[in-house]
């Protein structure tokens, strides 16, 4: 039984407001992506998250570190390696694995699309106080820590 039902159908209705706003920014970024950089959005995630482990990531922490399937992971990987932005090397104490690490090349275009990508959030949330974004902030962590 649920306590309050105004209460639970209020959270419904920001459940789908919440998804609603993160589909409308999506999609204005991904076509920003494409359209400036000829990328997708997985690409760009991919490289960001190399970008940020510049020592290199296993394939299985890639995929744990995005929340995607390693399949998903692995063809976004095998383009970006044929484009010269990302390679991969052994992993000495498991021959299985691979260690994926993003090459001078995608540094140095993740560089130039990050700066980018800030600015289009900030543009895409303007109209979003300080405060208001603080909140939102805490209640996102509060949704996500709670399990």
């Amino acid at each position: 039984m649920i306590a309050d039902d105004h209460l639970a159908r209020q959270r419904l209705r920001m459940w789908l407001q919440m998804l609603k706003a993160t589909r409308l920014v999506e999609g204005a970024l991904r076509e920003r992506l494409r359209s400036r950089y000829d990328t997708t959005l997985p690409r760009f995630d991919v490289l960001s998250a190399l970008h940020a482990h510049p020592e290199g990531m296993k394939m299985s922490e890639l995929s744990q570190y995005l929340v995607v399937s390693n399949g998903n992971v692995t063809g976004v990987v095998d383009r970006l390696v044929l484009d010269g932005f990302a390679e991969r090397g052994a992993v000495e104490a498991d021959r299985r694995a691979f260690l994926v690490r993003i090459t001078d090349k995608g540094r140095t275009l993740m560089d130039e699309m990050a700066a980018e990508h800030l600015a289009w959030v900030d543009e895409l949330l303007a109209d979003v106080s300080e405060a208001d974004t603080a909140r939102a902030i805490s209640i996102m962590l509060d949704i996500r820590h709670r399990k």
